[in-house]
């Protein structure tokens, strides 16, 4: 066989049976740290542990908010196929291991069978997550072609807390509106940062001040929490320490030091969780968030998480 026809065969083939495409296609490293965020939303919303595990919400929400978050990566890989084509030629598109067509139906088809579980169970949440699907669809058409498009990003996370805080509550209070935007500025300066990695390199580090914020609202909802928690102080301390791990990479920006550090801040988003959970009380809650720093990280190893 020619190499032409062969390239053209490689082109059009599905993947089928190949996981590893479907993986990196969803980043699906990353998808505990959607999970812990939905797990922080409940508590911060006042939720207790048991009203968690016995309510068909939770499986709802959960299912609803991986659908999101796949189908939001899958489009973002369909919007950018032809700058992937110049700068990431790696990715299942531009290298041919699935049509762009399918990528974009598929993740189409995720959004709305995501909305169509919040609404069945709640809905508030429900046109919560309609809000983040339009704030997932912004991030993926324009995040190559503005220069604040992190706070999109930023965006999806803090509208990931309030949709799941309504799953549950039908109001939304102080210490979930303030969580979420501690988490919207941890977002976005991890996002910053990753807009740099095709090019292995940090331009200002300034935006990344930004990183601040969520430090000292842990703080805050730790003096203000229901009681002094010793699991919540470690890891405000553990999040100190990774976030200072992190940032070093950056700043010394050797080969491979960008990803290394925006990989590493990706899956910090779920010791900001378990330090707000613990803070609430919920010590239980807040080691599941502890379990879902640790998968991201060791799926890291297993797939991409950029």
């Amino acid at each position: 066989m020619s190499e032409p026809e062969s390239s053209t065969l490689r082109s059009s083939r599905v993947p089928g049976l190949n996981s590893k495409v479907w993986l990196e296609l969803g980043r699906v490293s990353n998808l505990p740290t959607v999970w812990s965020n939905a797990l922080a939303g409940i508590v911060l919303a006042g939720a207790g542990a048991g009203a968690l595990w016995h309510s068909p919400s939770a499986l709802a929400l959960l299912l609803a908010l991986t659908l999101f978050y796949l189908g939001g990566m899958y489009l973002n890989d369909a919007c950018d196929a032809e700058i992937d084509a110049r700068e990431r030629a790696d990715r299942p598109i531009p290298r041919g291991d699935i049509d762009r067509l399918i990528v974009t139906l598929l993740g189409a088809g995720m959004l709305a069978l995501g909305s169509l579980l919040l609404f069945l169970s709640d809905l508030s949440a429900g046109v919560m997550g309609l809000a983040l699907v339009a704030a997932i669809l912004s991030y993926d058409w324009w995040h190559k072609r503005i220069g604040w498009s992190p706070v999109l990003m930023g965006a999806c996370r803090l509208l990931t807390y309030l949709t799941a805080a309504l799953a549950f509550t039908s109001t939304l209070n102080d210490m979930v509106i303030w969580g979420a935007l501690g988490l919207a500025c941890h977002v976005v300066g991890l996002t910053y940062a990753a807009r740099q990695e095709a090019y292995d390199r940090l331009g200002a580090a300034w935006p990344l001040g930004v990183l601040a914020v969520p430090v000292v609202l842990m703080l805050a909802t730790m003096l203000t929490g229901p009681e002094p928690s010793l699991l919540a102080l470690a890891l405000w301390l553990g999040y100190l320490a990774w976030g200072a791990r992190c940032l070093m990479w950056l700043v010394r920006r050797a080969p491979g030091d960008v990803p290394r550090a925006v990989v590493g801040l990706i899956a910090a988003i779920s010791l900001y969780d378990a330090t707000l959970m613990a803070a609430m009380g919920a010590d239980g809650m807040a080691l599941l968030g502890v379990l879902a720093f640790a998968a991201t990280l060791a799926l890291q190893r297993v797939t991409s998480g950029t």
